[in-house]
């Protein structure tokens, strides 16, 4: 009502055509809808709201793969970025909202490309977390997901509808369609396809349903995959793909889009490989650990890649976990597991210690090489966390780690930040809205304290994420689901 009468007494009191103060009502009134829309589960953690908001004295790292630049000032209104540069030239309206953050860093809204809603649980089923994985994406800074593979894919879009609506605190999402899978997978969980025209009915059908991306699993056909990538390409959607029954090179020259988690489940360097079969994955992983980056089979493999324009969604947080030598999980991820959750990914990292004979120490430290040959060769790779595994990788916390596990890889915390941010934005055409921060952008930014451009572990000193041009409370969101994950 306040707004309004704002509106009014601007209507009232200026010389203007009839046209324009139409619209200025019109604005008006719909802003009021607008600030309105938050239920009071959501505003519980909104920190900053305000019509006009300046971030003063703040480090900005714009996600271009561009130095940081010190002591900016960003305007932000009606959700956008109106205003971005010096502080000392950049000026904001006289209304403007201003928060000073000096010795803290702004940079673009994290873009997560293999961001499940689901979680592992007991008797290999995997359940949503509808209340703890918005939030803890949220509060990580990551402002835009895919979700890259659904096992209860109306609960995904229901979700989808709720954060839309204001009703939920979470990312914006892209909502990926159930499984395509063929005849073999253990998990009662996932439809088994028929066949090609089965994979097309289903993408049919989750296209019309609001589905913005595909992914196909590890027993799926040759002629299955063909036939999904043609639907999904027929509705203007992008497939992607965690294969095991088809090679890398063989999904390329088929169409596909992407490729999940990279060399370490690319199974066509298996000795005596049959088409349409998926072989022991361990033995897969074993053949391809023997191999050197640059040999020229993985040397090929990449090349074609690149020349078919597939991009690679690296996911080093899950396999991290198989390593025994490599840390637990730090204090603040296992207070988010439930009791069992938690008593569950302790057994499972005490079964990897005793393990004898691994791939993984191996093959973990070949796929850090591949991505960063791959990018070498102008591949495109993407980030994403993958919080399946042993239970350990969590919603946001995993986003993090995704990232200093780039860095450990050999790019740059400046690459790695692009990796996470515009890279994922422009595979999913929306480069012109997020991804980077610019003037005429989403206010998608999150402030951490520090400077992840030099240390890399700073961002995990998330401090508010702006969506939108919505403050959230990175803290606050993570208190409210300790306990939680595995649960609900």
């Amino acid at each position: 009502m306040l707004i309004l009468l704002v509106c009014f007494v601007i209507y009232e009191g200026k010389n203007m055509s009839r046209v324009l103060s139409i619209w200025i009502l019109l604005f008006c009134s719909l802003l009021c809808v607008a600030q309105a829309q938050f239920s009071p589960e959501v505003k519980e953690f909104i920190r900053v709201d305000s019509p006009v908001i300046a971030l003063d004295h703040v480090r900005v790292i714009d996600g271009t793969g561009a130095a940081a630049k010190d002591d900016q000032t960003i305007v932000i209104s009606g959700g956008k970025i109106t205003a971005i540069g010096n502080g000392s030239s950049t000026k904001a309206p006289e209304n403007a909202n201003h928060i000073d953050f000096t010795g803290y860093t702004a940079l673009p809204g994290l873009v997560g490309m293999h961001d499940h809603l689901f979680y592992p649980s007991a008797g290999r089923l995997y359940h949503d977390m509808p209340f703890s994985f918005p939030r803890l994406y949220l509060a990580a800074g990551v402002t835009t997901i895919r979700t890259t593979g659904s096992v209860e894919p109306y609960t995904d879009l229901e979700i989808k509808k709720s954060i839309e609506a204001g009703k939920t605190a979470g990312p914006k999402m892209n909502a990926t369609g159930p499984y395509l899978e063929g005849q073999g997978l253990p998990l009662i969980q996932i439809h088994a396809l028929t066949g090609p025209d089965d994979a097309r009915r289903t993408v049919d059908y989750w296209a019309e349903e609001g589905m913005g991306s595909f992914k196909v699993y590890n027993y799926i056909t040759r002629a299955e995959l063909k036939a999904a990538i043609e639907a999904a390409h027929r509705h203007h959607v992008k497939i992607t793909g965690h294969l095991c029954s088809i090679g890398f090179r063989e999904a390329a020259e088929l169409g596909i889009d992407d490729l999940e988690h990279g060399l370490a489940v690319d199974t066509e360097f298996f000795p005596g490989k049959q088409p349409d079969i998926c072989p022991d994955p361990n033995q897969a992983v074993a053949a391809t650990a023997k191999l050197d980056i640059d040999s020229e089979p993985i040397q090929t493999t990449i090349r074609d890649l690149v020349s078919h324009h597939v991009a690679v969604t690296s996911t080093l947080p899950v396999f991290e976990q198989s390593v025994a030598s490599r840390p637990d999980e730090p204090a603040r991820v296992l207070a988010s597991l439930s009791e069992d959750a938690r008593k569950a990914y302790q057994a499972n990292r005490a079964r990897v210690a005793a393990s004898k004979d691994s791939p993984w120490p191996v093959m973990f430290q070949k796929e850090m090489q591949f991505e960063r040959a791959f990018v070498k060769a102008g591949g495109t790779l993407l980030a994403g966390l993958d919080p399946t595994g042993i239970g350990g990788i969590v919603a946001g916390f995993g986003d993090w780690r995704e990232l200093e596990l780039l860095v450990e890889a050999g790019f740059t915390p400046l690459e790695a930040i692009k990796i996470a941010t515009l890279n994922g934005a422009a595979f999913l055409g929306e480069q012109e809205h997020i991804g980077s921060l610019a003037a005429g952008k989403q206010a998608d930014i999150v402030i951490t304290k520090g400077d992840p451009s030099t240390k890399i572990q700073d961002i995990e000193n998330v401090e508010v994420v702006f969506k939108d041009g919505i403050g959230y409370d990175s803290r606050k969101l993570i208190e409210s689901v300790n306990g939680q994950v595995g649960i609900r």
